[in-house]
């Protein structure tokens, strides 16, 4: 999770000292200094990621490089952390003890567990009544979107070598926007799946969004896809129902987006337009 845009929207941002790597909403939060990095190129492809991230696993090798020396000289109070997923983010394992400092770790694995962490951090900035107003104000505007009669089926996509189907907060979102999610793991993790049981689910619609991937980069996962040999088979590629989506700002991130995650299947799924900026359909994904 991106806990830094939890503490900007409680209009706490100018408490932040640090951020880590992957902190970068609101985007003026890249201004402040990164006290993390990958251990590894995260550039290549999803494949060679998740082989290289099974590799370090079991070799017991770090996913992030923490930068202690610079946590150390910006002498934080507070160090927000989370114990929800070593891969997709720092745990307070990674951070170890920082004289000063008091490490907050949050584990948010559902929707309820995402508002629950909102509040969390509020309590830790001593404001928890501003966090359950913004909760509350997150809830009304989710029950705003609750309003579709049709469900089409929906397979989302977190990660495409191999294939791993959402989980986690993301089964009720897609509930929320009046989807019916096949192959969905609500509350608890994903995990891969093999390549046939997308094949066999064969969803009226397909959205792929790797998880810390923009928009850009989750397109250029296409070809993976379609290597499949019955893809071009497939009732959402047929239909053109197939869309690409940025999985790092919205599908994989349990913060303050989840909301414009809900509007975005919904768009998806009931006619919206694709903005270019957060979705496109797979006509577009193609490199011009």
């Amino acid at each position: 999770m991106r806990i830094t845009e939890i503490v900007c929207a409680l209009d706490c941002g100018h408490l932040l000292v640090g951020r880590s790597h992957e902190c970068d909403n609101p985007a003026w939060v890249r201004s402040l200094p990164p006290c993390s990095e990958p251990a590894f190129d995260v550039s290549v492809s999803s494949g060679e990621i998740n082989d290289e991230v099974g590799r370090r696993n079991r070799a017991g090798e770090p996913l992030y490089r923490i930068d202690h020396e610079r946590i150390r000289e910006l002498r934080p109070d507070l160090i927000f952390t989370q114990e929800h997923c070593e891969v997709c983010a720092v745990t307070p394992g990674d951070v170890g003890c920082i004289p000063g400092a008091r490490v907050v770790a949050l584990n948010p694995g559902s929707l309820e567990g995402v508002f629950d962490s909102i509040e969390q951090v509020a309590d830790a900035l001593e404001i928890l009544e501003d966090g359950r107003q913004l909760v509350t104000r997150e809830r009304a505007r989710l029950n705003r979107l609750r309003r579709w009669e049709r469900r089409p089926t929906l397979v989302v996509l977190e990660w495409v070598d191999p294939f791993f189907s959402l989980g986690n907060w993301g089964p009720a979102l897609v509930e929320i926007a009046g989807g019916e999610l096949l192959l969905g793991n609500p509350d608890r993790h994903s995990f891969a799946i093999a390549p046939e049981c997308l094949r066999e689910a064969d969803p009226e619609f397909l959205i792929v969004a790797p998880c810390g991937f923009g928009l850009d980069r989750a397109c250029q996962e296409l070809p993976v896809l379609e290597r499949h040999p019955w893809w071009d088979e497939l009732r959402a590629v047929r239909a053109g129902k197939v869309a690409f989506a940025d999985g790092n700002l919205y599908f994989n991130r349990s913060g303050m987006t989840i909301v414009d995650t809900v509007e975005i299947v919904a768009e998806i799924l009931h006619g919206g337009v694709p903005d270019s900026v957060r979705w496109r359909w797979l006509r577009d994904a193609r490199p011009q």
